[in-house]
Parts: C-alpha cells; structure tokens; sequence
C-alpha cells in the first residue's frame, strides 16, 4: 500500500492530501530514510512524522485497505 494512503487510513494523518504534502515537505521517514508518497509500506517499517516540532515514532503491524475508525489503532503501535 502506498505511504500516503496508509498514513490516512491509519489515521495517524486524516486526509490523504495532506499525508502527501508532508511526504513532499520530507516531514515523513521509513527506517530512517525521507521517502515519497508512493513508498509501498511494509508490516515491520517503522514510520517518523514531524509535526512542527513535535515528532511521532511509530511501527507498522498490519497493512489493511479500509477499516474502522476504532480498529485503525491496531494498524501501528507508538514508539
């Protein structure tokens, strides 16, 4: 799945145009590397994305198309 997609439906970003923005910015890194928007997010990356100042470290368990808002959780775990 690409890494703007998964960061929406995640929800760890809420729109996906933004997710794309911030990939472009090079905000969001995948094992330590800036990667772009169509980067294919694999179980086991472990994703960092600054907001302003504030960065959040987070490990991907699962890859799922669509899911429910209170399941989303259960797709990453904070680092």
């Amino acid at each position: 799945m690409r890494l703007d997609k998964y960061l929406k439906v995640s929800r760890l970003i809420k729109r996906r145009t933004v997710a794309n923005e911030a990939c472009d910015a090079g905000r969001v890194m995948v094992n330590g590397k800036v990667v772009k928007a169509s980067y294919d997010v694999k179980a086991g990356d472990v994703l960092e994305i600054q907001f302003g100042n504030r960065s959040v470290k987070a490990e991907v368990l699962d890859v799922a198309d669509t899911v429910k808002k209170e399941e989303a959780k259960e797709l990453f775990r904070y680092l």
